[in-house]
């Protein structure tokens, strides 16, 4: 994987010597409110980070920063569990911050570098980002960097614990190369 570039950010791939940061990034239960609505243990991000660095060629999880400072993670990834079937050329975008990087524009420049890495480098027919609809910041970012509304779904997934807003399911917001060679960026 390269390490991709934006004005303020630099997004190197997941190594090893990241899983501290992973682990202060995933230890904020604000950050984890629509994910697991809860602080993730060590032992959960060191199984996370195992997961995390075992993804198809080309694709995976960059760590972000600006001017040096860990900014958060971003992932591209093959489509996988039974919200998101596998379909060739199609993947999942998604992003996590650290809480004192939000609202400064961070998600969405390092989502549309990913869509460019995506539709550009990989030559992708589809990107797509999946969330709970009740997170609304996540949706914003999703639609300021390009992505539209797709569809709204209940999850097949089997969750360990039910979070606030479960029973307003989940969203999908999308860009397809065809529309992302005429909108770039």
């Amino acid at each position: 994987m390269p390490t991709l570039h934006t004005a303020r950010l630099t997004l190197v791939p997941l190594a090893d010597e990241h899983l501290e940061l992973e682990y202060e990034l995933d230890s904020d239960p604000e950050v984890m409110r629509y994910l697991t609505g809860r602080a993730s243990t060590w032992a959960e991000v060191e199984a996370a980070h195992r997961r995390r660095m075992a993804v198809s060629p080309g694709f995976g999880f960059w760590m972000g920063f600006a001017d040096g400072d860990f900014v958060g993670w971003w992932i591209l990834r093959p489509p996988h569990g039974p919200d998101q079937p596998f379909v060739d050329g199609e993947a999942e975008l998604g992003y996590r911050l650290l809480r004192r990087h939000w609202r400064r524009g961070y998600a969405s420049e390092g989502t549309r570098e990913l869509l460019r890495y995506g539709f550009a480098d990989l030559g992708l027919d589809r990107i797509f980002a999946q969330t709970m609809a009740v997170n609304t910041p996540s949706r914003a970012t999703m639609a300021s960097a390009g992505l539209t509304f797709a569809r709204s779904f209940v999850s097949a997934e089997d969750y360990d614990v039910v979070l606030p807003g479960t029973e307003q399911g989940e969203v999908e917001y999308e860009i397809t190369r065809k529309r992302w060679l005429r909108e770039p960026g």
